[in-house]
């Protein structure tokens, strides 16, 4: 129906143009939007407040002009004027209900569009460091950027979902230091045991698998560990891999996978890392300070120079980071998003200043980022901190465990990526209205009940995308806004995937389930006309078939019975 108001409103534009009322040398385009109050109609547009000047006329009577030449459409009740100048525009319900066949037509595809033309992009996401298993935070960036790589895909980008494990650094020799200490026996508690050391049970998981001399495969490589609690380098290669494993099975279990694994550790053993140093010495944006190597971060808009190498020869976190981003230029990316916590914060212009310093033809402002803010988590309203498993954090599968893989993606995805995220287990966990994820799939849920209870007490099969009845018999104000709600859905697609902010359909699919609920409580679809029967069935369907697509696009399951 946007797009009905727009035609018609263009047309008017060109009457205008063509009487000289408007100039025919400029390009005027009306921004249809929808009204958030329905006395003002369903469709409002500001176009003649835009073209006011162009026009030598005030809005007003350049929007009274508008309407006068709005050519005649069965689509459209009404146009009112209202303010200084916006045209509102009230549609018939007939007109808001066709979208129900439109959907039913598309089915799956509904929502969907080729906007992207298979422009290669790259999201990359969770790369968490092979120390332990995938806490909540890993979680959240799990499912806003899996949701942000379903919503580039349906809007026709060619997406690569990767995952960078940053399996080089002190974190990794701290890993090994405390595999190695359990597998001589020691503790936490021990006196001895590593400063930084990790101290979850699941390090003595990784040095009994050591000991036992077990095999693991990471990049389709078997590692198998020893009886020797001596062989450090042997050691820290099983426990790497080991946790590789263990974090591959908790994203299998989060419903999660990735095209590319890309590790720290091969930009070293490639030379990406000297060459990348190499380059910006050329560039001449490297000195030497106090010992260490420091590039001019500050002839790229960053607060101070920053070290890239330090004194003892060790190269900077965000050194290696460059390296990386240039290597996923040169593989011909030239949109990256990458989905990351608000700890990375610090790291951006850091890292867009060193790829500006390589001279590569980088442009600035490249890669994009997602930072999303921490996860609290929360029992009968006490905040849960630990976990048996990790020793310190909750981690993913705690909550898979908890409440479900459907919950936690939902309730991960669902607040903006900048703000702070209570998580409710006892919420999450509930069979009420109360609980987003519930409320939704139980509408989705109901109109499969209403199709058997058509089968089993009337005898009639009903096609899931079949459009039957006649739609003009569906004349209630809920079933026009209900309509009005499900044509919102492409153009919310649209927008998720631009703002980069998968929260919007987890908000859009609960108002559309709220709308449905209040329709299905006050109006019963199996009536005895079997034309508006048919008819309102019709509309369940289209809801159902929007509510599935939404879910799937957040990674979340449509199931036909609660």
């Amino acid at each position: 129906m946007k797009n009905t108001v727009t035609e018609l409103l263009g047309a008017a534009l060109a009457a205008l143009q063509s009487e000289g009322t408007l100039p025919a040398d400029q390009s005027f385009t009306p921004q249809v939007g929808n009204t958030k109050d329905k006395t003002h109609g369903d469709y409002a547009c500001n176009i003649a407040l835009v073209a006011a000047k162009a026009a030598g006329c005030p809005p007003r009577k350049l929007a009274e002009a508008l309407v006068e030449r709005l050519p005649e459409s069965p689509a459209v009740a009404k146009v009112e004027i209202a303010g200084p100048g916006f045209i509102n525009f009230f549609m018939t319900a007939e007109s808001a209900v066709s979208i129900a066949g439109d959907i039913l037509q598309k089915g799956a595809g509904f929502g969907r569009n080729n906007d992207g033309q298979g422009e290669k992009v790259q999201v990359e996401f969770v790369s968490a460091n092979p120390t332990g298993p995938l806490h909540v935070g890993h979680g959240r960036g799990a499912a806003i950027g899996d949701s942000l790589c379903r919503l580039l895909e349906a809007n026709g980008y060619d997406v690569t979902r990767e995952f960078y494990y940053n399996d080089a650094g002190a974190q990794i020799d701290n890993l090994a230091r405390s595999v190695q200490a359990r597998a001589k026996g020691l503790g936490p508690d021990d006196e001895s045991w590593p400063e930084d050391g990790y101290r979850g049970d699941y390090i003595t998981d990784v040095a009994e698998a050591y000991l036992k001399g077990e095999t693991v495969t990471a990049d389709d490589r078997g590692v198998t560990g020893k009886a020797d609690p001596d062989d450090m380098a042997a050691i820290r290669e099983f426990a790497v891999a080991y946790l590789r494993r263990e974090q591959d099975l908790d994203l299998k279990a989060f419903g999660v996978e990735f095209d590319v694994y890309f590790l720290e550790s091969s930009l070293y053993r490639d030379g990406k890392v000297e060459a990348t140093v190499e380059r910006l010495k050329e560039n001449g944006y490297t000195y030497e300070q106090d010992g260490a190597m420091w590039l001019r971060t500050t002839e790229f808009g960053d607060d101070k120079d920053r070290v890239m190498r330090k004194k003892d020869g060790g190269y900077t976190y965000f050194l290696p980071d460059v390296a990386y981003h240039l290597d996923k230029w040169q593989r011909g990316f030239t949109t990256v998003i990458n989905e990351q916590g608000a700890d990375h914060h610090s790291t951006v212009t850091r890292v867009r200043a060193g790829l500006q310093a390589l001279k590569a033809g980088i442009p600035q402002g490249w890669p994009d980022y997602v930072l999303h803010q921490m996860v609290m988590v929360t029992r009968s309203g006490q905040e849960v901190k630990i976990s048996k498993r990790a020793g310190s954090y909750v981690t993913v599968r705690d909550l898979i465990d908890e409440v479900g893989r459907d919950a936690t993606r939902f309730f991960l995805a669902a607040r903006r990526v900048d703000s702070q995220l209570t998580f409710d287990i006892d919420l999450a966990r509930s069979q009420t209205n109360e609980n987003p994820v519930y409320y939704i799939q139980y509408a989705h849920a109901r109109i499969c009940s209403v199709l058997r209870k058509l089968a089993e007490e009337h005898g009639v099969q009903r096609g899931r995308n079949e459009v039957a009845g006649n739609l003009s018999l569906l004349v209630l104000d809920e079933e026009k806004e209900l309509a009005n709600q499900l044509a919102k859905y492409p153009e919310l697609i649209r927008n998720a995937a631009a703002t980069r902010e998968p929260h919007h359909l987890t908000h859009y699919l609960r108002e559309l389930a709220g709308q449905f609920h209040t329709y299905y409580n006050a109006h019963k679809a199996l009536v005895d006309d079997v034309e508006l029967r048919d008819a309102r069935l019709t509309l369940y369907l289209a809801v159902r078939q929007v509510i599935a697509n939404g879910l799937d696009l957040l990674g979340i399951s449509s199931p036909e019975e609660m």
